[in-house]
């Protein structure tokens, strides 16, 4: 069975379908919600969450076609989410001064803050783009929105990056 089958068949609650679809996008949801997370277990855990929703909501899915798309919007919400609960609450690391995780490059460090201080719609369109490797068509699928809109947010972004980030590539604080 394709995709677009599939699909329409998990939209009137054949469980096998679904199932089958979340099996086929599990590597691809994973990806993603690490790009966000940077965490294995909190990519997992919202991968679980958007699992859970898409579930519960499936059945009112009007356009069965758009399934990935709205199921990586459901993601992306996710992740938003707890990048919000996030802030609300320090992690152990940060309050601890000495620190036993994996040595991670300063360059990608600098990116990823300045990436977590952008506005939402360039972040999200920079990451699906150069960490998930999705084409424009793909990304304004996802986010709802035209190719057009897409196109200048990469653009946008890419210059807000440049802007944030030194030659040398340490992030500038202003």
């Amino acid at each position: 069975m394709e995709e677009r089958e599939l699909a329409a068949a998990a939209c009137r609650g054949d469980e096998a379908a679904f199932h089958a679809l979340i099996t086929g996008q599990r590597r691809r949801l994973y990806g993603i919600a690490y790009s966000y997370l940077h965490n294995e277990n909190d990519a997992l855990e919202a991968v679980q969450e958007t699992v859970c929703r898409a579930w519960s909501q499936c059945g009112r899915l009007r356009n069965p076609e758009v399934f990935v798309s709205w199921l990586i919007r459901i993601l992306i919400n996710c992740c938003v989410d707890e990048q919000k609960r996030r802030k609300r609450v320090v992690p152990y690391e940060e309050i601890s001064t000495t620190s036993t995780g994996e040595m991670i490059n300063d360059s990608k460090l600098d990116l990823e803050r300045a990436l977590n201080r952008m506005k939402p719609k360039y972040r999200h369109v920079l990451i699906l783009k150069y960490y998930q490797d999705m084409t424009v068509t793909e990304i304004a699928k996802v986010l709802d929105c035209p190719e057009g809109t897409v196109k200048t947010r990469l653009h946008q972004g890419l210059k807000l990056l440049r802007q944030k980030m030194k030659p040398g590539g340490a992030a500038i604080h202003v």
